[in-house]
């Protein structure tokens, strides 16, 4: 059975890991495989850790889809970050910063839930309208989110991707979708 619950300090390793089983699966042949082929779920815990993404005061709220007390995805959501910078937060607009559910449960109905989910902690919020990113090349996603309500908003941003041996990052194209919450 499917639960949604709040983020706690002791599952930053699990939140990491499927975020990084999410890029390595979603992001296969949109970003470089080397990418993919190095992250590290431990360097991504100890990076939510340092952010301190489960405290209660946190900016940003992050949910567990849970199926029998395993987590198999999240979404983490809050004010929308100009220029997609955690410190500079425009509270005009909500956004969902991240949606990531574990391979195996993709199209079972987890990804639906937990953006239903952060759609109702954006709207107690009191946000009327919501945006996120996502990557051009991501047509599976850019389905779901089309599916869900949002669109394309004209917007665009390229995310540079960090290559090793010192060359220049790769840059991937981003796209700004935006929806209604009271609708």
């Amino acid at each position: 059975m499917l639960t949604i619950r709040r983020e706690e300090s002791a599952d930053a390793d699990a939140v990491a890991r499927v975020h990084v089983h999410g890029w390595q699966a979603g992001y296969a042949g949109i970003m470089p495989a080397e990418v993919l082929a190095r992250l590290n779920p431990a360097a991504w815990a100890q990076r939510r850790r340092d952010l301190g993404t489960a405290d209660p005061e946190h900016p940003f709220a992050t949910l567990l889809a849970e199926v029998d007390g395993r987590p198999v995805g999240f979404t983490t959501f809050g004010p929308y970050r100009n220029n997609q910078d955690r410190g500079d937060l425009d509270p005009a607009y909500g956004e969902v910063v991240a949606l990531y559910v574990e391979p195996v449960h993709w199209g079972d109905g987890t990804a639906r839930a937990l953006l239903a989910a952060a759609r109702t902690g954006l709207t107690e919020r009191g946000w009327t309208e919501y945006r996120l990113w996502v990557l051009a090349d991501n047509h599976r996603a850019r389905r779901f989110y089309q599916r869900a309500g949002l669109s394309p908003d004209g917007e665009r941003s390229t995310y540079p991707v960090p290559l090793s041996g010192g060359r220049p990052p790769v840059g991937l194209v981003e796209l700004r979708y935006a929806g209604r919450l009271d609708g």
